[in-house]
Formats: structure tokens, sequence, C-alpha cells
């Protein structure tokens, strides 16, 4: 696939190569094969709650909750287990303001969903004035969503376009490009979304806003750590990546780190370049911690819920 864009006033062909299904889902499945020894594995659990985005995006969420939520990406577990916090807190905007005054002082990135997610379903002029009142509130993430209808008609120049100005609006936050890959349909497509926002002003792309099905799977996101394997080697320019919806165990998690050190190297295995979406990974993962270090299987009671 490729076209002509505008991008930053330039014209740019943006390209992207077809995509095997089957070699990708065959390499993907290796990465569910390997072998991690004890240490490894309970190294790699607290390197996953560091990347977690830590999410509520509920219609129901309240100022309690989100407390909640705060609190348990500060303390994921109780200190003699030695984890680090989550990565970042995730919810939608009006409550931006509360999540960084819980947060403040700690290292910990508040991050809110906009542009109206997930349909991403109004005029640019409103998309854009979510992501700054967002940011005046105290966002230093923002996690857009793409225009789907917009690139499936193939009019690429506006999803280029409506990436390039969220960017601009961001300011000093973050920008992390939502694709919502259940809806792009083939991995064709996925990967020149993905090329398109990379080229666009993009820090971070993610697979899913968690509210379809299929959300995050493996294939998926290897075509988009491939994606930013390439750009690196052609720019040098580093973007991050964020599988989200439908990673709820802490055996699933550890296949993505090992998806990202033998695609992207050691330099992605960190939250700066990696986090997972997650509103209930962080309950698993808590539960294989304790257990490698205590030995048995701990009672759910000892575990509040994330």
């Amino acid at each position: 696939m490729d076209c002509a864009l505008i991008i930053d006033g330039q014209h740019q062909q943006v390209s992207a190569p077809s995509v095997d299904r089957v070699s990708l889902h065959e390499r993907a499945a290796s990465f569910t094969k390997r072998s991690l020894k004890k240490a490894t594995k309970l190294q790699g659990l607290k390197l996953v709650i560091a990347m977690m985005d830590l999410t509520t995006l509920e219609g129901k969420d309240t100022r309690g909750k989100i407390a909640y939520l705060c609190h348990k990406a500060k303390h994921p577990m109780a200190e003699r287990y030695e984890v680090p916090s989550c990565g970042a807190v995730c919810i939608y905007p009006n409550f931006v303001a509360e999540v960084a005054r819980h947060l403040d002082g700690a290292e910990i990135e508040v991050a809110s969903v906009a542009t109206a997610f997930p349909s991403g379903q109004i005029p640019l002029e409103m998309k854009l004035a979510e992501v700054k009142q967002a940011v005046t509130d105290g966002a230093t993430e923002i996690d857009m969503v793409i225009n789907r209808g917009a690139f499936l008609m193939g009019k690429y120049q506006i999803v280029a376009d409506e990436i390039a100005a969220t960017r601009e609006a961001c300011g000093d936050a973050h920008l992390k490009v939502i694709l919502e890959t259940g809806e792009l349909e083939t991995y064709d497509n996925i990967r020149f979304a993905r090329e398109i926002a990379m080229r666009s002003g993009a820090h971070f792309i993610k697979t899913s806003t968690g509210k379809i099905s299929p959300a995050a799977t493996m294939p998926t996101t290897l075509v988009m750590l491939e994606a930013i394997r390439d750009y690196h080697a052609a720019t040098g320019k580093v973007t991050g990546m964020k599988p989200a919806g439908g990673i709820r165990y802490a055996k699933e998690s550890l296949h993505y780190l090992v998806m990202i050190k033998e695609t992207l190297g050691d330099d992605w295995l960190t939250p700066h370049r990696f986090r997972f979406g997650a509103s209930s990974l962080l309950t698993d993962v808590s539960f294989q911690i304790a257990k490698y270090i205590d030995g048995p299987y701990q009672s759910a009671n000892y575990h509040s819920i994330a």
C-alpha cells in the first residue's frame, strides 16, 4: 500500500509492505513457547507492572473509584514485594484534574483518552478543544483515536491531518494514537495506518480502545512492532507501543515481553517505550508475584482487585 501525503508541509510518499499472514501467525505463536527461569519470570512480572497504564473508562466511574485507582497505581502491592509503581493512570478527560491531584509528586503519568473516544465521531475542532482542556487540567499523555471511517474510505490525508493537529494541541504531552485494529479489517491496513501515524507525529501507537473485539492480539501487536523496527532503522526515530484490551493474565504479558525483546531489543523493554493498557491484568500479575516469593497461591482475599 502507498499514497502521497502532505505532512508538516512536505510531500511524502507513504508506503508499507504487504503482510504475510501465515508467517505472521507462526512467528507470533513462537513467542509463547519460550522457557523462562523463575528469576527471569519474577523480574519480567515486575517490569509488566511498571509498564501498565492502569485504566478505567466506564460510564459509572466515580471520584471514589478514581482515588482508589490512583492509590493502586502508586502502591500495586505491599512494600515487601518490592514492585514498582504503574506507568500511568488512564481515564476520561473529566477526571484528569482529580488524577493529577492524587498523583502529584509520584512518577506516574496522567493519561487521558480524548478526541471523542472511543468512536472519534465529532468535528475536529471539538476533538482539539477536548485535548487542550485535558492538557490544561494536567494530562501528560493523550490517547487519541484515529478517524477509521476516513481511513477505510481511502481518505488518508484526513487521517494524517487529524493526527498532526492533535499532536500540536498536545503541547508537551505525549501523544498515543489508537488505531482500533479490530475495525481496520486487514493486517495490511494496520501496517499502513501505523505508518501514517508514525509519520504524523505519534509518540506511541496503541492497538485498541478496548471497547470492541478483537482488541490486542499477538499477531496484531507483532505487525506494529515490526513497523516500529523498520521506521526506526530508516529514520532513527523512536516510537512506543501500547497493546490494549484483552490482556488479562500474567503468562500472556510475559509472552509480549519476549516478543518485544526479540523484535525490537532491550531498548524497548522500558515504560518509556512500551505500555500495557490494563484494567484487570494487575490482579493476576500480583497473584503470580506473591506465589513466586511466598510459595503457595494466596486467597483472593489477600489481593485487592485492580
